[in-house]
């Protein structure tokens, strides 16, 4: 089982505070860092001092680590058009000498968009099959040839299709609740399926949906990798627990409802239920950005008990 880090930085954070809890995470084992892609913040976090560009993130984070994955969970398809995306993640892989994965999703917070003057279509989904046709064709278009797409929302002619990655494949992350749409795009596209925020039986159901869209798809189901993303709230005692909690404005009952939260042991035993029905990684959603004698537990006593 794979645990990654998964930030939240649009409900606050400096550049200077990420490549903090990125090079925690790289020394600490885990195996990747991952960030959202949002330009507002939500609840009642006041988002100070502002929001940060995933991309230009992670750009930085490439020159900074040596190691652990870098990704998002997931790219707004409404914020940049397909083409750009596609030199820009192919940049970051470069800085990064081939560790950058693409999270890609529809979009879907419409305030951030008015409050950035970015245009929220409504048909977000067709565009995003498109997006992901353009992304994964300009990356596969053998060098000295070109690439053309016309379709209903995009259309380029005779694109180099330059720069390359330096992976031979960026592995391409697709993920959602969605019963029927997903699950096609997924087996189409995807190297990974991500669920977020999901139940136990909730994410059978749709790992279930995906396998099967695969192999009608002509591939194998087990060809994806399969996985969560869940909050993390770890604590060494009950009181810890509820410390950590309380930072991050939940209850502790709701937290063990629906994350991953309590005792080492409780999350063992949890993340153990994921991995009975086809999880093999998990994004732990790290909300308290501060707290890295948290990520310092998770890696001490949960993840040496999974390795």
């Amino acid at each position: 089982m794979d645990l990654r880090i998964f930030t939240e930085p649009q409900q606050g954070a400096t550049y200077d505070t990420l490549l903090t809890v990125a090079k925690a995470t790289e020394d600490l084992g885990f195996d990747a860092f991952f960030r959202s892609d949002h330009y507002l913040r939500m609840g009642s976090a006041d988002g100070l001092p502002g929001p940060t560009d995933a991309w230009i993130t992670l750009a930085g984070l490439a020159r900074e680590t040596k190691r652990i994955r870098l990704g998002t969970l997931m790219t707004a398809g409404t914020f940049r058009l397909p083409g750009v995306l596609a030199i820009q993640v192919a940049q970051v892989d470069q800085m990064s000498g081939g560790r950058v994965e693409l999270g890609l999703g529809a979009g879907w917070f419409e305030d951030e968009h008015k409050a950035y003057g970015i245009p929220f279509p409504k048909e977000k989904f067709a565009r995003l099959e498109e997006q992901l046709e353009i992304v994964t064709g300009l990356w596969s278009t053998e060098v000295g040839k070109t690439f053309s797409h016309d379709g209903k929302h995009y259309q380029l002619t005779d694109s180099p299709a330059l720069p390359k990655p330096a992976q031979a494949k960026v592995p391409v992350l697709i993920g959602g609740h969605g019963a029927t749409r997903t699950p096609r795009l997924a087996a189409q596209f995807a190297d990974e399926f991500n669920i977020p925020f999901a139940s136990v039986e909730d994410s059978e159901r749709q790992f279930g949906r995906v396998r099967a869209a695969a192999e009608q798809a002509g591939r194998k189901g087990g060809d994806l990798v399969y996985s969560n993303a869940l909050v993390a709230c770890v604590g060494k005692d009950d009181g810890e627990v509820a410390r950590r909690a309380a930072a991050i404005g939940r209850e502790v009952d709701e937290l063990k409802a629906n994350g991953l939260a309590g005792s080492p042991a409780e999350v063992v035993d949890k993340i153990g239920r994921y991995e009975a029905i086809g999880a093999s990684r998990i994004y732990l959603q790290f909300l308290d950005l501060a707290d890295l004698d948290h990520l310092e537990l998770i890696s001490s006593q949960v993840q040496s008990q999974l390795s």
